[in-house]
């Protein structure tokens, strides 16, 4: 069993010497495994991951239940139904010039695999790409962040419970485990975090020529024309910024809306987020700040925000013994300021105005590519030129944060937002090597080509180019 007294490189090699035992596993037994894990996160440990994610973020258990819980037991019931489909041999056409062969691509595992997880959605994060992985059939060591002690510790105790260390091993620690993990050859990568430190990841993993899946973040716009629903708009926009506090990768960074209609979607705004949380401080259905020293951060933003001429017409408050940002909106921010400079990864909301479409354009492209765009309108024509001249991940229009949950998509960022593609067969090709087999059954006309050359081959040659 997996245990913090084990060193990195003896997991390591354990997993690697046991490689190809799990990668030649049957679909049932990697299933098997699957329902394992679905059973101690719907069943055995239900109310515990509940109660850590309490500890460490004030997390109301039924926002625990939609974010932590729940996206991990839908991946794995996707998986379970399609696993035997992605596993089958894939056949291709094979060229006349390749006469009497067949071909097809089947999808291998990758190997001895890492998987860093961060803090913001601890179970979800760290079990997501896991389903995958084990679909795949890899062996797996997951390092989860240090910020979530609670989460981390019984996600080492669910681990332990039903894997072996040589199949999949949870280690904790801080900066110092991931530098040392990272100093081995993986066959692949899997990160979620920052940009900055997926450089880091990245500049590593190039030292063994490991591949990567570098889920990053950025400043997610949603831009909103003057044709939509100000209460229904409204409601899905606060739900996405404010759900777990606002430390979401997806969640909207900024608004962008159109002049002539930004004081009634202020205005239903406000009424959201009175009606969803009334004194946020005091009420259940909000959480807190994952530590100190993000609540400075946020703190900060909101500092800088005023001394740049920021108005915040809705929250604003703070409270740093409970690591407590209110909802907050703000207008009227200067260029310059850090609000719209960094990426937020909190419950502060800034607003921006424009009058044509091609100003929310412009801004939106003079910054690094999100990982999502969101877009509300009911003009097709509208919706369709924000998307055909900019950049993202993902989009929704006329929703937010909810492409995540859909199986069916492929999840993940562009350069400065990530690379590569997780979630249902995505995950699992991310945790595959694409291998193509070509099996030749009879005489290849290749043969006939081989030297020495004559004048026969060389019409051969000269054949085969002008007609294959």
């Amino acid at each position: 069993m997996a245990s913090n007294s084990l060193k990195p490189s003896v997991v390591f090699h354990s997993q690697k010497d046991n490689q190809y035992k799990l990668s030649n596993s049957t679909c049932k037994q990697r299933i098997y495994k699957l329902k394992a894990l679905k059973k101690a996160l719907s069943q055995t440990y239900k109310d515990q991951v509940r109660e850590a994610m309490y500890k460490d973020f004030k997390k109301p258990f039924a926002e625990t239940d939609l974010t932590e819980i729940y996206p991990v037991i839908g991946e794995i019931d996707h998986a379970i139904l399609q696993l035997k489909s992605w596993m089958k041999p894939n056949k291709v056409n094979t060229p006349l010039s390749l006469l009497g062969s067949s071909s097809y691509y089947t999808y291998e595992a990758k190997g001895v695999c890492l998987i860093l997880s961060p803090w913001n959605f601890p179970f979800n994060l760290t079990f997501g790409p896991l389903v995958s992985a084990i679909a795949a059939g890899n062996t797996v060591i997951v390092k989860p962040s240090e910020m979530t002690p609670n989460a981390s510790k019984l996600m080492q105790t669910i681990v332990e419970d039903l894997f072996d260390s040589n199949e999949i091993a949870l280690l904790q620690g801080g900066v110092e485990l991931a530098q040392e993990l990272l100093q081995l050859p993986f066959n692949h990568i899997f990160f979620t975090g920052s940009p900055t430190v997926g450089k880091i990841v990245m500049k590593a993993a190039a030292q063994h020529l490991s591949s990567v899946t570098l889920e990053l973040g950025g400043k997610s716009p949603v831009v909103i024309d003057d044709t939509v629903n100000f209460k229904s708009t409204a409601e899905k926009v606060a739900w996405g910024k404010f759900i777990n506090n606002g430390q979401v990768c997806l969640a909207p960074d900024y608004i962008l809306v159109k002049e002539n209609v930004k004081q009634p979607f202020l205005d239903e705004l406000k009424n959201c987020l009175d009606k969803f949380y009334r004194n946020a401080e005091e009420s259940e259905s909000y959480g807190r700040i994952v530590n100190e020293k993000h609540f400075n951060r946020l703190a900060a933003h909101i500092e800088n925000a005023k001394e740049n001429g920021g108005n915040v017409i809705y929250g604003g408050e703070t409270n740093a013994k409970d690591n407590f940002v209110s909802p907050t909106i703000i207008t009227d921010l200067k260029p310059e300021s850090s609000l719209l400079q960094d990426e937020i990864f909190g419950p502060i909301l800034p607003i921006i105005s424009f009058k044509k479409t091609s100003e929310a354009i412009t801004y939106i492209n003079s910054k690094p590519r999100p990982l999502a765009l969101y877009v509300f309108s009911k003009s097709k024509s509208f919706s369709k030129k924000v998307l055909a001249n900019t950049k993202a991940g993902s989009s929704c229009i006329n929703h937010n944060v909810i492409q995540y949950s859909n199986h069916n998509l492929p999840f993940g960022g562009v350069n400065n937002s990530g690379i590569g593609r997780s979630h249902g067969v995505f995950g699992f090709q991310e945790f595959s090597n694409m291998r193509s087999v070509l099996k030749q059954h009879t005489k290849s006309p290749t043969e006939f080509l081989i030297p020495p050359y004559s004048g026969f081959k060389q019409k051969l040659i000269d054949f085969t180019l002008k007609w294959f």
